[in-house]
C-alpha cells in the first residue's frame, strides 16, 4: 500500500480516505511520532495514546468549523501533525518552533490554548453557547483525560454543562486502566446502539408518552439506570445532565468513527467515555509511560539509556531534604498536586507512604489540606510548581497565610523554564507571594543554599516559601548537616566601587561574574520577604548605583521591594532592576532566553555600561 501520511496536509484530505484505509494511517502517525520526538524531545507517551482518536476526530467533525478544545494538550502531537504542522515538527518545542502545547495563534485548529489541566469543558461550553446565541451550527468537543478530571473545575463545568440544552460533547480519554473485558465486544456494541438515533428517538418519545403517568416515567428510567449500570461504569455523569456512552476502546477507529458519527447527530450534552494505552504502539513506552512521559532526545531503537547526571538538579536536592527532615520530625507529611516525580517525592513516597500524599490535580485542595493539616499540629510541605500555585492563589491567602499557618511551600520551576514556554514558566511568584502578610520568601543561589533554606522555612511556625529553578544548579554540593538561616538577612560575596549588584537566587552566578568586569559588589540577597533593609541601606550610602537582578517579572518583584524600601526611607538613589519583561516569554533553549532578557553576564554588563553612558 502507498504511504498515506505525507498526502496528508489538513483535515479535508484525511476525511476524503476511506475508513478502510486510517489504520494504515494511524500506524505511520505513530511511527512518525516516535521518530521525530526522539529527534526533538517531548511528550511521547500521552501522544502515542490518542493518535486514533485524533484521527477519528478529524475526520468525522468539520474542523475547524467544529471546535477541537484538548485538555492540557500535551496530547496533540498527532493532532497538530494532522493540521498541517508535520513539515514543523522538527523543530518543536524550540524558539521558533512548533509549541509543545495547543496555541491559538500558531493554529486555527488549535481552537483554545492550553497547558494548565482541567480547563476544556468550560472552555467548549463558552464555545457550545456562542454557537447557539449566533445560530451556528458549530459542535464543540472537549477531550480531558482521567488525571484532569481530578480537579475540581473540570466538575464546576459538567455542574453548569448539563443544566443547559447546548450542543456540547465530552470524551474522557481514561488511561489509567486496561482494556480488559469491559470494554470488549458488548460493551462496544452497546455504545454504538446508545449513541445511535434510534435510540436517542425512543428514548425521548418514551419519556413524552410515559411523562403523563409520573410513577411508570420513573420505574422506566430505574429500569434503564439499572440496565446501563450492569455494563457501563457509574452514572455520575447522567445525574450531572449528560447522555453517557461508553466505555469503548479508543485504539478502535471503526468503533470510534461509528460512535462519533452517531453522536454527531445528537443534541444537548454527551459524554463519550474511551479508554487508551498510554505509549500505544511502542513497546518501551507501554512498558513505562512515566519514564517515556516527556522524554529528552534518544534513540528509538535501543530506548531511553539512563545516564547519571554530572551533578543533582534542584528537585533532587529537596527530595533528599525531604526525606532527611521525615527521619527527623515525624510531623512531616509531603503533598504534592499529581507530581510526584516531577518534584522529587518518588522516594518519600516509598518510604513513608503514610506520610506522603498525591491530592491529584487539585492545587486548591492540596494547599486547604495542608492547611488543615497545619491546624491539627502537623508540619506539611506542599511541593508545587511555581504556575501551578498560581491556582491556588486564593487558598494561600484566605486559608494559610490569613490563619498564620506554618506551612512549607517547596516552590520548583521558578522562572524560565524553557521548551515548556509561557504557560510553565515560574516568572510571577516573587510577586505574587511578596504581597501577602505573614509569609517569607526565599531564594536560593545554589544547591546548599536551597537544603538549609527549606530547613529555615521547616523551623518557622508561619507560611514560608522557598523558590528553585528547574534543572541542576551550580555544583555546590549540599552540606548534610542542616541549620536555620538568619531570617530576613543577606550576605556580601564581592566587594567593589561604585555599583552594586544584589542578586536574588539563581541570579548570584551571573551576578558575580558579571561584578569581576565591572569591579562591582554583589550581595546575595536571599531573601524577598522580609528584605534585608539594612543591607540595602548600607550599599545604598555606600554606591552610586544600585541593580537588582532577579529571574522573575520586573513588575511588583524584588527589585520593587528595593525601591519601596529606599522610597520609604526617603533616599533618592540611582537603581536599575533587571529581570523578566513585561511580556510572555516563548519557548527555546533556557540559556538563550536568559540572554534574550539580559539576565547573563553579558546582559547585566551591558544593562549597567547603558545606564552609565545615560
Amino acid at each position: 500500500m502507498y504511504p498515506l501520511l505525507d498526502t496528508i496536509d489538513t483535515p479535508s484530505t484525511l476525511r476524503k480516505l476511506e475508513r478502510k484505509v486510517l489504520p494504515q494511517l494511524a500506524d505511520e502517525l505513530r511511527r512518525f511520532l516516535v521518530e521525530s520526538v526522539a529527534r526533538t524531545g517531548g511528550h511521547l507517551s500521552s501522544n502515542l495514546g490518542t493518535v486514533e482518536l485524533s484521527i477519528a476526530l478529524h475526520y468525522v467533525f468539520n474542523t475547524p468549523h467544529d471546535r477541537l478544545v484538548w485538555d492540557v494538550g500535551h496530547q496533540t502531537y498527532a493532532h497538530k501533525i494532522l493540521t498541517g504542522r508535520r513539515a514543523g515538527m522538527n523543530r518543536l518545542r524550540m524558539q521558533g518552533g512548533v509549541a509543545g502545547f495547543p496555541r491559538r495563534d500558531e493554529s486555527e485548529y488549535d481552537a483554545f490554548g492550553t497547558a494548565h489541566s482541567s480547563t476544556s469543558i468550560s472552555a467548549a461550553l463558552g464555545m457550545a453557547v456562542a454557537a447557539q446565541q449566533e445560530g451556528k451550527g458549530r459542535r464543540a468537543v472537549a477531550v480531558i483525560g482521567d488525571g484532569a478530571m481530578s480537579a475540581g473545575m473540570a466538575f464546576e463545568a459538567l455542574n453548569n454543562a448539563g443544566a443547559m440544552d447546548t450542543n456540547l460533547l465530552v470524551i474522557l480519554n481514561d488511561n489509567d486502566m486496561s482494556i480488559s473485558r469491559p470494554v470488549g465486544a458488548l460493551n462496544n456494541y452497546l455504545a454504538r446502539l446508545m449513541s445511535g438515533q434510534f435510540y436517542a428517538t425512543a428514548r425521548r418519545a418514551g419519556e413524552k408518552m410515559l411523562g403523563v403517568v409520573p410513577p411508570v416515567l420513573e420505574l422506566a428510567k430505574r429500569a434503564e439506570e439499572h440496565v446501563k449500570g450492569m455494563v457501563t461504569p457509574s452514572t455520575l455523569f447522567e445525574e450531572f445532565g449528560f447522555n453517557y456512552i461508553g466505555p469503548i476502546d479508543g485504539h478502535d477507529l471503526d468503533i470510534l468513527v461509528t460512535t462519533l458519527n452517531n453522536i454527531r447527530h445528537l443534541s444537548g450534552p454527551q459524554f463519550l467515555h474511551i479508554v487508551t494505552r498510554k505509549g500505544a504502539g511502542y513497546k518501551a513506552a507501554e512498558e513505562d509511560p512515566i519514564l517515556y512521559h516527556g522524554v529528552s532526545r534518544f534513540n528509538p531503537e535501543a530506548g531511553i539509556v539512563s545516564k547519571p547526571a554530572d551533578k543533582p538538579a534542584y528537585y533532587q536536592i529537596f527530595g533528599d531534604w525531604l526525606c532527611d527532615m521525615a527521619a527527623l520530625d515525624e510531623r512531616l507529611v509531603g503533598i504534592t498536586p499529581a507530581m510526584r516525580e516531577g518534584s522529587g517525592l518518588v522516594r518519600f513516597s516509598e518510604k513513608y507512604p503514610d506520610r506522603y500524599f498525591d491530592v491529584g490535580i487539585a492545587e486548591q485542595h492540596a494547599v486547604t489540606f495542608a492547611a488543615g493539616l497545619a491546624c491539627e499540629g502537623m508540619k506539611p510541605v506542599v511541593a508545587i510548581y511555581s504556575t501551578f500555585l498560581q491556582r491556588a492563589y486564593d487558598q494561600l491567602i484566605h486559608d494559610v497565610a490569613i490563619q498564620n499557618l506554618p506551612v512549607v511551600f517547596a516552590i520548583d520551576r521558578a522562572g524560565l523554564v524553557g521548551a515548556d514556554g509561557p504557560t510553565h514558566a515560574g516568572s510571577f511568584d516573587l510577586t505574587y507571594l511578596r504581597c501577602i502578610p505573614n509569609i517569607t520568601v526565599m531564594t536560593p543561589a545554589d544547591e546548599n543554599e536551597c537544603r538549609q533554606m527549606l530547613y529555615t522555612a521547616f523551623q518557622m511556625d508561619t507560611p514560608a516559601a522557598v523558590r528553585y529553578p528547574r534543572g541542576v544548579g551550580t555544583g555546590v554540593a549540599p552540606d548534610k548537616q542542616m541549620q536555620a538561616l538568619p531570617v530576613g538577612r543577606g550576605e556580601i560575596r564581592r566587594n567593589g566601587e561604585k555599583i552594586a549588584i544584589l542578586a536574588f537566587g539563581s541570579m548570584l552566578k551571573p551576578a558575580l561574574e558579571a561584578a569581576d568586569e565591572l569591579n562591582a559588589t554583589v550581595a546575595n540577597m536571599r531573601f524577598v520577604k522580609p528584605l534585608d533593609a539594612d543591607l540595602v541601606l548600607s550599599l545604598a550610602q555606600r554606591h552610586e548605583l544600585l541593580v537588582t537582578v532577579e529571574e522573575n517579572t520586573i513588575m511588583g518583584g524584588a527589585g520593587s521591594a528595593v525601591l519601596e524600601l529606599l522610597a520609604a526611607r526617603g533616599l533618592a538613589v540611582s537603581a536599575l532592576q533587571l529581570g523578566l519583561p513585561d511580556t510572555f516569554i516563548d519557548q527555546g533553549d533556557p540559556a538563550q532566553m536568559l540572554a534574550d532578557c539580559g539576565l547573563d553576564k553579558a546582559g547585566i554588563i551591558r544593562s549597567i555600561a547603558a545606564r552609565f553612558s545615560g
